[in-house]
C-alpha cells in the first residue's frame, strides 16, 4: 500500500476546496514530509521508533521548569501497544525522528451532520434569538439533507487533520428532517469507521416540545445512539421540568446518557442544572453518563457559588462540555477542575450557519483556555492538554509516567513539540494520527 503523508491526506481532504482558504496553518509550503506507512490490512503490526515520549517533569527546587523526555520505540499490534522499549536498532520500524507522542484528540461537542463544510462560504446571517435561528433551519435543512453525507465525511478529515480521530457528534431529531440526519451521518461514519470514532447524541434542535420532536426522539432512542440530548428546556420548551423528565425517561427507558444543551444563562439555568444534578442522584444509573454543554449560567454565579455548584457537580458525576467561550462570559473551567468535575471541550460549530469560526482543533481549545485563565507555567499548560485529549495526559499531577501503557489502545498522534507544555502554548502542529492502531497520516 503507499505511503500517505499528512500532506497527502490534506490534499485529498475538505481543504483542497476553493473558499475554504481561511483555515490556518494547514498547506503551508515547506511543512515536514512524514515517513508513516499504512499496514497492510492483513498485518496491522509495525513499530515506530524514536519517539519522544514524557518520563517526568524537572525541577529546580520545588518549581516544575519543564519536562523531562527520552526516545522510545513503540511496537504496535492489532490496534494496541505491544511493547514500549529503548531499543532503536530495529531497521524495520518507522523513524519518527523525535516527534512527541501524545494521546489522540478528542472533539466533545460537535454537529458533524449539518455544515457549510466543503461548500461555498457564507457568513452568519442572524436576526434573532434562538427561535429565529430554528425557524432559519427549518428553511435550509431540506436543502442541506441533499449533500450532509459528504460534508460529514470532509468535516471528519478536518478533525482527522488536526489530530481527531474521535467525536461526540450531537444529531438532529426534528420534525424537519426527522431520522434523516442519523441516517445521513450513520453513512459518513461507516465511510471512515478505521480511522475514525464518533458517540451521538439524539438532539432536539427545534426543541422537543416546541416543536413535536418527541415521536422522532423516541424512534432515534431506539436506534445506535449514545446520548439523549435536550435544548433550553425553559426559553423553548416552557417547561424545565417536563422537558426535563421526559428527556431522563428516555435515557433511562433505553439506558442511554445525557447531554443537554444548556444556553439560558440567568436563573432559569441555575434551575435547570440543579433539577439535573436532583434527578441524576434519583437515579444512581445516570451518574457519570450525564452531561450539561455550555452550562453559561455557571459563569454567573460569584465564587462561593461556583464552588458549592462544583461540589455538586462532582458528587454526582455530571460532567460539563464547554467550548471555551471568551468575551463577556468567563466559565468556571479551573473550579470545576479542581473539584474533579469531569470538563470537556469540542468545536460545536466548524463552518455553518450558527457560527463560522470553528477551527477544528481542540488544540487550539486547550491554548485559548490556558490564556483564558493564564496557566502559563509548564505544569499549568501541560495540564490543559486534558481539554485536548478528553482526559489522559503522559504525566500526573506528581510527574509520574502514566500514559504510553503496555496493553493501551494504540489511539494517538506524533507532534513537533518537545513536550506536551509546549504543544498548548504553541498549538504545535500534527504531523501524524493514529486510531486504533490504523495509520491516518
Amino acid at each position: 500500500m503507499r505511503e500517505i503523508s499528512r500532506k497527502d491526506f490534506l490534499k485529498h481532504s475538505a481543504l483542497g476546496f476553493a473558499g475554504l482558504s481561511f483555515i490556518p496553518s494547514l498547506t503551508q509550503a515547506g511543512e515536514k514530509e512524514n515517513k508513516m506507512r499504512r499496514p497492510t490490512e492483513e498485518k496491522r503490526n509495525y513499530t515506530l521508533k524514536n519517539v519522544r515520549l514524557e518520563t517526568g517533569f524537572d525541577y529546580r527546587n520545588d518549581e516544575i521548569v519543564g519536562t523531562k523526555t527520552e526516545l522510545f520505540s513503540i511496537e504496535i499490534a492489532n490496534g494496541k501497544i505491544k511493547k514500549i522499549s529503548q531499543d532503536q536498532t530495529d531497521a524495520s520500524a518507522i523513524d519518527m525522528e523525535g516527534l512527541l507522542m501524545l494521546p489522540s484528540f478528542r472533539d466533545m461537542h460537535i454537529h458533524l451532520d449539518k455544515t457549510l463544510y466543503a461548500d461555498e462560504w457564507r457568513a452568519v446571517s442572524r436576526s434573532g434569538g434562538v427561535k429565529d435561528m430554528i425557524a432559519l433551519e427549518q428553511r435550509i435543512l431540506p436543502e442541506m439533507l441533499k449533500k450532509a453525507t459528504y460534508k460529514a465525511e470532509k468535516l471528519i478529515e478536518l478533525l482527522q487533520s488536526y489530530g481527531s480521530a474521535f467525536a461526540r457528534s450531537h444529531v438532529n431529531i426534528e420534525p424537519t428532517s426527522k431520522l434523516d440526519s442519523l441516517r445521513n451521518l450513520k453513512v459518513a461514519l461507516e465511510h471512515k469507521k478505521d480511522t475514525f470514532e464518533a458517540e451521538l447524541v439524539a438532539f432536539p434542535q427545534h426543541g422537543l416540545y416546541y416543536t413535536d420532536s418527541l415521536p422522532y426522539m423516541k424512534e432515534a432512542a431506539k436506534m445506535d445512539i449514545d446520548f439523549i440530548g435536550g435544548l433550553d428546556p425553559t426559553t423553548i420548551d416552557g417547561a424545565m421540568e417536563r422537558s426535563i423528565d421526559t428527556t431522563i425517561q428516555l435515557a433511562l427507558d433505553h439506558a442511554k446518557g445525557i447531554d443537554i444543551h444548556l444556553h439560558e444563562s440567568g436563573k432559569t439555568g441555575l434551575e435547570t442544572i440543579r433539577y439535573v444534578l436532583s434527578k441524576v442522584n434519583e437515579n444512581p444509573t445516570l451518574k457519570g453518563k450525564t452531561y450539561i454543554s455550555h452550562a453559561f449560567a455557571l459563569g454567573r454565579l460569584d465564587n462561593a457559588q461556583q464552588e458549592r455548584i462544583a461540589e455538586e457537580l462532582a458528587a454526582a458525576q455530571v460532567g460539563i462540555i464547554s467550548t471555551v467561550p471568551f468575551g463577556g462570559l468567563v466559565m468556571p473551567i479551573p473550579t470545576l477542575l479542581k473539584h474533579n468535575v469531569k470538563i470537556m471541550t469540542g468545536n460545536d460549530s466548524i463552518v455553518d450557519h450558527w457560527n463560522t469560526m470553528g477551527t477544528g482543533s481542540v488544540l487550539q481549545k486547550a491554548n485559548l483556555a490556558a490564556q483564558l485563565y493564564g496557566q502559563v507555567t509548564e505544569f499549568g499548560l501541560s495540564r490543559m492538554l486534558k481539554l485536548a485529549t478528553a482526559g489522559p495526559v503522559p504525566l500526573n499531577d506528581n510527574g509520574t509516567q502514566q500514559w504510553p501503557k503496555v496493553g493501551d489502545e494504540a489511539s494517538l498522534v506524533l507532534i513537533e513539540a518537545s513536550c506536551s507544555a509546549e504543544a498548548v502554548s504553541r498549538m504545535s502542529p500534527v504531523r501524524s494520527l493514529v486510531h486504533k492502531g490504523n495509520i491516518v497520516y
